[in-house]
C-alpha cells in the first residue's frame, strides 16, 4: 500500500463451499472518497465488504487495509451491516444504540466513559439525530433508524466507513437525504456503500465497484451504456472499464 491507497485487493478469489463467488479481484481505493459497490443479487457485494473487514478470508490473493491485514485494520473501520435484528420490546434508546459503536474502543471493561458518550453524541449530531437521543429506538421511523445505525458506525471515529445497503426499506426522499449526508462526510472519511441502484448512487459517488463474480471499477460518467444497462436491467450512467490493478481517482 502507498499513501494514496487505503484498500487494496490483488488477485483475490473467494468461494463458499467450493462455489466461486469472487474471481480475480484487483482494485485499490484512495482515502477521502465516496464509492459504491453495485451489482445483481448474490453477485458478491456483501462478500466483498466482509473480506475488507476480515470476517471472511480469501481462497487466494492479498487484501490490505491501511497496509495491514483486514483483521488488524478493523479498529480503524466503521461498519453498518445489511440486516440488523432487534427486539422492539427491549428498552434501548437512540443514545444506547450509538454507544454500542464504542464497545471495544475503550480501555478494558466497565461502564462507558465520558469520552464514549461525547463520541456517540457527536456521531448523532452529524446524522442530525442528537435531539432524539433519549427516544426509544423502536419508536423511530425507518429512515431515522438508519441514521442512528450509521451514527453507531461513526462513533469510533473511523478512517473508513463500510455501509451495506444503508438505505434499504426507506423511501426516495429519505434515501436522497442520507446520500447527501454521506457525500458531505466523505470529505473527511473514506466511505464505501453497497447499493442495489447504480442509477441513483452515481450522482453522489465518485466511482463504482461493479460486482458480479468478477469485479470492475468504473469512474462515473454522464452517458448511458448498453453493457451496464443490460447488467442492471435499466438505463444507468456510462462507465469506462479499466484493466488490471486500479486506483480510483
Amino acid at each position: 500500500m502507498n499513501e494514496r491507497t487505503i484498500i487494496e485487493f490483488a488477485d483475490v478469489d473467494f468461494s463458499y463451499n467450493g462455489v466461486p463467488v469472487l474471481e480475480g479481484v484487483n482494485f485499490a481505493v484512495p482515502p477521502r472518497t465516496f464509492i459504491s459497490i453495485v451489482g445483481p443479487n448474490a453477485g458478491g457485494k456483501t462478500t466483498l465488504l466482509k473480506l475488507m473487514l476480515g470476517l471472511l478470508k480469501p481462497d487466494r490473493g492479498r487484501i490490505e487495509i491501511f497496509g495491514l491485514p483486514p483483521t488488524k485494520a478493523r479498529p480503524r473501520i466503521g461498519y453498518m451491516p445489511q440486516h440488523v435484528q432487534f427486539d422492539p420490546r427491549f428498552p434501548v434508546s437512540v443514545l444506547d444504540v450509538a454507544l454500542m459503536g464504542r464497545l471495544g474502543a475503550g480501555a478494558g471493561i466497565g461502564p462507558y466513559r465520558k469520552a464514549d458518550r461525547e463520541a456517540a453524541l457527536e456521531a448523532l449530531r452529524r446524522l442530525e439525530m442528537e435531539a432524539f437521543q433519549r427516544r426509544p429506538f423502536a419508536a423511530l421511523s425507518g429512515g431515522q433508524r438508519q441514521r442512528v445505525l450509521i451514527a453507531r458506525a461513526l462513533a469510533t471515529a473511523p478512517e473508513l466507513l463500510l455501509l451495506d445497503e444503508p438505505t434499504a426499506n426507506v423511501d426516495m426522499a429519505v434515501e436522497t437525504e442520507l446520500f447527501e449526508l454521506l457525500h458531505a462526510m466523505s470529505a473527511e472519511t473514506a466511505i464505501v456503500v453497497v447499493s442495489h441502484d447504480l442509477g441513483f448512487v452515481s450522482q453522489y459517488v465518485e466511482s463504482v465497484i461493479c460486482v458480479n463474480r468478477r469485479v470492475m471499477v468504473h469512474p462515473t460518467a454522464a452517458v448511458t451504456g448498453e453493457a451496464i444497462s443490460a447488467l442492471y436491467g435499466a438505463d444507468v450512467r456510462m462507465v469506462n472499464h479499466r484493466k488490471g490493478l486500479q486506483t480510483i481517482t
